[in-house]
C-alpha cells in the first residue's frame, strides 16, 4: 500500500508541474534503468544470503526514500530532477529486494501448494493496489497535501518491515560455488533452455510493454475523463480489484489444466479491454475495462509466476527469479516509458489503441513460435532432486 500511495503522489506531483505526458513515461524509465542494470546481481545475492535479511534491508530503504519524499513536498522542494533521482534509487533496491521476494515464497510453502499460495500472495498485493492508491487519491484530493500521502507511506514501509521480520520460513541450501560471471549468468541460460519458461516471460514483457495504460492514467482523469486527483485513485486502484477477485477465485480455484491455452486466452482479452479503454470516454465505461484488465492480467501473472517457480530448482530461483524480474519491469517500468513517447507523439488515445492491438499482435505470433507453451497441460508438480 505504501509504495502504491507513493506511485499516486509521484505521478500526479509529475503531471502538475510539466503537463507533459513523456514525463510520466520518464518516471518508469527512472526505475527500469537501475533494476535492468542489477537484477542478476540482485539474484546472485538472493541465492546466496538469507533472503528474509534482504528483504528487512530492501524495506529499510524503501522507508528512508519515502520519508525523502515527504521532507521534499512539505518544504515545497519537489522538482523533477530530484524525482527522477530517488526514483532511480528506488529501482536499485527493488533490483535487489525483486529476486529475493520472488523466490522467498517456496521457502514458505511446499511444490504441492504453490499454485494456490501463489494465488493467494499476488492477491495481497492486488489488494494493496487497491486500497493503496485509493487511499493517496483521497489523501491528495481532499487535503491537496502530497506530503501527508508521502508520510503516510512512510509509516505503511515500516508496517511492512516489522511484518517481514515476524515471518518464520524453512530452510533450504544456499548456492556455494564461487562468485563468478558464469554463475552469475546461470539464470539467463536457464531460462533460455525451458522454452516454457521464455515464452511465458516474454509473452508477458511484450503484451504488457505494449498495452500498459496505467502510466497515462494521471492525464486519462486530468484531460479526458476530467475526474481529478480522487477520480485517478479511483482508476488506478480498479484494476486491482479485478486482480484481487480474480485472486480470490484462482486460490479457490487454481488452474489446473490447459495453463497454456488459458494464459494465451487471457493475454488476448487483456489487448481487446485495452483498446476499449482507449475509446472510451465513459468514467464508469473506462473504470470497468480497467477491472477487467487487472483480473485478465491476474490470470497471466499467477501462471508465469507458478511456471518459473515450479520448473527451477531452488538453489537457482534467485537468479532465475532475477532474469523474470527484468521482464517483469521491462513490461511495466519500460512500458510506461514507452506509453509516454508514444503519447506525446500521437496522442493519448491513438496511443492506448495502438498499444492495444500490439497486445493482441503479440499474443498470435508467440501461439506460432512457443508450441511447448501453447501445449502446456500441467505446472510442473515433482520436487526437483536438489530440494529432497
Amino acid at each position: 500500500m505504501g509504495t502504491q500511495m507513493i506511485s499516486v503522489a509521484i505521478s500526479w506531483q509529475i503531471y502538475e508541474l510539466t503537463k507533459r505526458p513523456l514525463d510520466l513515461g520518464l518516471i518508469g524509465l527512472a526505475q527500469f534503468l537501475p533494476i535492468a542494470g542489477f537484477s542478476l546481481i540482485g539474484g546472485q545475492v538472493a541465492d546466496r544470503k538469507d533472503r528474509r535479511t534482504i528483504l528487512l534491508f530492501c524495506y529499510l530503504l524503501m522507508a528512508l526514500c519515502a520519508f525523502t519524499f515527504f521532507v521534499l513536498s512539505y518544504h515545497g522542494k519537489m522538482s523533477t530532477f530530484l524525482v527522477y533521482s530517488l526514483l532511480f534509487l528506488t529501482g536499485t533496491i527493488r533490483a535487489f529486494w525483486g529476486p529475493a521476494n520472488q523466490s522467498f515464497l517456496p521457502l514458505l510453502v511446499s511444490n504441492d501448494f504453490f499454485p494456490k499460495a501463489a494465488a493467494w500472495n499476488t492477491s495481497s498485493w492486488q489488494l494493496a493496489m487497491i486500497l493503496g492508491p485509493s487511499l493517496g487519491g483521497v489523501i491528495y484530493g481532499m487535503s491537496g497535501k502530497p506530503w501527508l500521502v508521502h508520510g503516510t507511506s512512510f509509516l505503511m514501509i515500516l508496517g511492512a518491515f516489522c511484518s517481514t521480520y515476524a515471518i518464520a520460513q524453512r530452510t533450504r541450501k544456499l548456492e556455494q560455488s564461487p562468485l563468478s560471471w558464469k554463475t552469475t549468468l546461470v539464470g539467463i541460460r536457464y531460462v533460455w533452455s525451458e522454452k516454457v519458461i521464455l515464452g511465458a516471460n516474454s509473452l508477458d514483457l511484450f503484451a504488457v510493454l505494449l498495452g500498459g495504460v496505467i502510466a497515462l492514467l494521471p492525464a486519462y482523469a486530468s484531460d479526458i475523463l476530467k475526474v481529478g486527483p480522487l477520480g485517478y485513485g479511483l482508476l488506478k486502484s480498479s484494476q486491482g480489484i479485478g486482480a484481487t477477485v480474480s485472486g480470490v477465485v484462482l486460490g479457490l480455484r487454481p488452474i489446473e489444466r490447459n495453463i497454456g491455452v488459458k494464459l494465451f486466452g487471457a493475454v488476448i482479452g487483456f489487448g481487446l479491454f485495452t483498446i476499449l479503454f482507449g475509446i472510451s470516454k465513459n468514467f464508469y465505461l473506462s473504470f470497468i475495462c480497467l477491472m477487467l484488465l487487472g483480473g485478465l492480467d491476474m490470470i497471466s501473472v499467477v501462471a508465469r509466476h507458478s511456471i518459473s517457480q515450479l520448473r527451477t530448482p531452488h538453489e537457482m530461483r534467485g537468479r532465475v527469479s532475477a532474469v523474470t524480474i527484468v521482464f517483469i519491469s521491462a513490461s511495466n517500468e519500460l512500458g510506461e516509458f514507452e506509453s509516454g513517447i508514444t503519447a506525446q507523439w500521437f496522442g493519448l488515445v491513438p496511443a492506448v489503441i495502438v498499444g492495444g492491438v500490439g497486445t493482441c499482435v503479440i499474443t498470435l505470433l508467440w501461439i506460432y513460435l512457443f508450441p511447448e507453451l501453447r501445449r502446456l497441460d500441467r505446472f510442473v508438480e515433482k520436487e526437483y532432486v536438489s530440494e529432497r
